[in-house]
């Protein structure tokens, strides 16, 4: 059963924790949230989830009674002996590390896992796009990140909030926004609205695609520029001409250029190495 606001509360105050913003600690108290992300994750069976951002472990509880293996991360030692009360009665593997660390060969491919988690604001959008470009037994992400990333992650060519992440999801999976969530369904709220996104992973970790990634990166460090000048410092020799090899106006600016179009210039130079 998932923990109401008031069982947050307690807890928390039972444990002396208070929350910290920093480390993005919004805690998840609506049980009917809390059952349409367990949905989202699929199917259970042959399936193990990968949990960041613990906290209270009512999301981890979810999962578990929906029939998950869970591993689960969180960073705040502080919430140890918490999670021990709140999962006294499960099967869970908690580990109080970074999540920045994560180790991808546990998650290479040999089962099939997906991602649901409430991601903490701030690292969340690193951790994601890693474990796209490095840990191929991911199939499916359920996560829940702040509207504004949830837009960027979900945003097409040539719109405002197209940019590098979009092209990251692009390049890996396809990407929707499943729900917006409000602040005030957290404890403590947030100062800004949520969204759930589900992505689909649609293909495995290569060079060829890092090298996409490599020259997106490129092009939207310097974005006001066109791909002329922006990606100078990844195809030094033979810029326009490589560019329009692959399809690509030399004139256009990064956020122009679809993820399938980074990957065309991506093999291009794969064929010029």
């Amino acid at each position: 059963m998932s923990q109401t606001r008031s069982e947050i509360a307690d807890l928390l105050a039972r444990h002396g924790i208070v929350p910290r913003r920093r480390l993005g600690q919004h805690f998840l108290a609506d049980p009917n949230i809390i059952q349409k992300i367990v949905v989202l994750a699929g199917e259970p069976e042959g399936a193990r989830a990968l949990e960041i951002g613990v906290g209270t472990g009512t999301l981890t509880r979810a999962l578990i009674e929906a029939g998950f293996p869970v591993t689960g991360y969180e960073v705040d030692r502080r919430f140890a002996p918490l999670l021990r009360e709140a999962l006294w009665n499960v099967e869970v593997d908690i580990r109080f590390e970074d999540a920045t660390g994560l180790d991808y060969s546990e998650f290479s491919g040999e089962h099939r896992w997906v991602l649901v988690a409430n991601l903490p604001y701030g690292v969340g959008t690193p951790i994601l796009l890693d474990l796209l470009r490095r840990a191929a037994g991911l199939r499916r992400f359920v996560v829940m990140v702040q509207r504004e990333v949830a837009e960027r992650l979900t945003a097409g060519p040539g719109s405002r909030t197209y940019g590098f992440p979009s092209v990251v999801i692009g390049l890996y999976g396809t990407a929707r926004l499943a729900f917006r969530v409000s602040p005030h369904v957290f404890v403590p709220p947030p100062n800004v609205d949520s969204a759930v996104v589900v992505i689909e992973r649609t293909a495995a970790p290569s060079e060829l695609r890092d090298l996409a990634v490599r020259v997106a990166a490129a092009g939207f460090g310097q974005r006001r520029k066109m791909l002329r000048s922006s990606l100078r410092s990844v195809i030094p020799d033979g810029l326009a001409d490589r560019l329009m090899k692959a399809g690509i106006s030399p004139r256009l600016r990064a956020e122009s250029v679809s993820p399938e179009g980074f990957l065309d210039i991506a093999r291009v130079l794969g064929r010029a190495a």
